[in-house]
């Protein structure tokens, strides 16, 4: 389990950038924490949920894509399999 804190959704946002994904704060009528919009490369996340929905929502999408890890350096990597290993 990785605990909820500012630093470890910030490491989260920069695994996701270096897989190509934009992720975006924003309004909206959300049901869940956050959405990979269809056919694109870019995650929205409802700006008003609070920190642990945030790391919640971004650990579930990261656990549903496909992902070359071989762009990863050693700790990203690292940090990418105990997001996987994460009962979702």
């Amino acid at each position: 389990m990785i605990t909820f804190t500012q630093h470890n959704l910030g490491k989260l946002e920069d695994l996701l950038n270096d897989f190509g994904y934009k992720v975006r704060y924003e309004k909206g009528s959300f049901r869940t924490g956050a959405c990979l919009i269809q056919n694109t490369r870019v995650i929205l996340v409802n700006k008003f949920s609070n920190l642990e929905v945030r790391i919640q929502s971004l650990v579930g999408l990261i656990q549903e894509i496909e992902v070359d890890v071989s762009i990863l350096d050693d700790k990203k990597k690292d940090f990418y399999k105990t997001i996987k290993k994460l009962v979702a």
